[in-house]
């Protein structure tokens, strides 16, 4: 099997079902596998799902157990040589998933790559091409330096737009939307970290495959089109603490042990106040 493809669905069926219609039309020339695992969807998606696509292997949770437990439980016993995360709001074009098998059976030493995915709109899902989320690149992020001066490699660590875009290049960090990752790199350093309820286990997964001696890889050859859910409208409280809780786990994971007291308790309290500031803005637009 060279590819296994583990999607999680939540409340999506129209939209999974899209994706893997996507896939099922590309007429691969890999052996592949598709995943879908269902976090007790309140809809009937897993109905759904089986009926449309009986050749699939539909995991059906009893309970929401977050993004990094849900594509576990499908890695855990997939066959691929390869793992491809991909987000059920996606549409994968027809030459993009040879290619990129291809590309890591070309390339034994990068452990995960990912592709250019876009948006909507036609412009570039930056999450897709990241630097490690350092206090400093963060820093400079948040107080708009990188956007001021997006051709300095000190003030746009975050997003690492500097770099040639069109060619082929490592990186820091992918996107958990769509990651294919090598079965050694992950039987080496272990699965997601399920800490991570559903952000930054993308970033971790990357950080431990990267410091474990793999290389982390963009390909722009090839491409996804995301229907990313980020929105004006009102979100959950749950997606908005998760996504901050996220940050708190990844710096003290990884980068406290950097810092000393004063530094850490800046950035601890930097995303206290964004979390803060985060809820207020979404109560308003609520009133809305």
């Amino acid at each position: 099997m060279d590819l296994s493809i583990v999607i999680v669905n939540y409340n999506t069926p129209k939209l999974t079902i899209d994706c893997i219609q996507s896939i099922l039309s590309a007429k691969l020339n890999i052996q592949y596998e598709i995943y879908v695992v269902d976090n007790a969807s309140s809809d009937n998606s897993v109905e759904q799902l089986k009926d449309a696509f009986p050749q699939i292997t539909v995991i059906a949770n009893k309970q929401n157990v977050g993004f990094s437990k849900a594509n576990n439980q499908a890695i855990k016993i997939c066959k691929g040589r390869h793992v491809l995360l991909l987000n059920s709001d996606t549409i994968v074009h027809e030459d993009t998933l040879d290619t990129m098998v291809q590309f890591m059976d070309a390339h034994f030493d990068v452990g995960a790559a990912g592709c250019e995915v876009n948006l909507v709109d036609g412009s570039l899902d930056k999450a897709c091409h990241r630097g490690f989320p350092t206090p400093e690149a963060s820093f400079y992020y948040m107080m708009g330096l990188s956007r001021k001066y997006p051709d300095s490699p000190k003030f746009n660590s975050y997003h690492k737009s500097y770099m040639n875009m069109q060619e082929i290049h490592d990186i820091d960090c992918l996107v958990g939307a769509f990651m294919i990752v090598r079965r050694e790199a992950f039987e080496q350093i272990g699965l997601l970290d399920e800490d991570f309820f559903m952000y930054g286990e993308d970033i971790d997964w990357c950080y431990r495959i990267k410091e474990a001696g793999w290389r982390i890889v963009y390909n722009p050859l090839v491409s996804i089109l995301h229907y990313k859910g980020a929105s004006s409208r009102r979100k959950p409280f749950k997606i908005v603490y998760e996504f901050h809780r996220a940050m708190y786990l990844f710096h003290k994971k990884h980068f406290a042990k950097n810092y000393n007291f004063l530094v850490n308790s800046i950035v601890y309290t930097g995303i206290t106040l964004k979390l803060a500031l985060a809820t207020i803005t979404n109560v308003l637009k609520q009133g809305r």
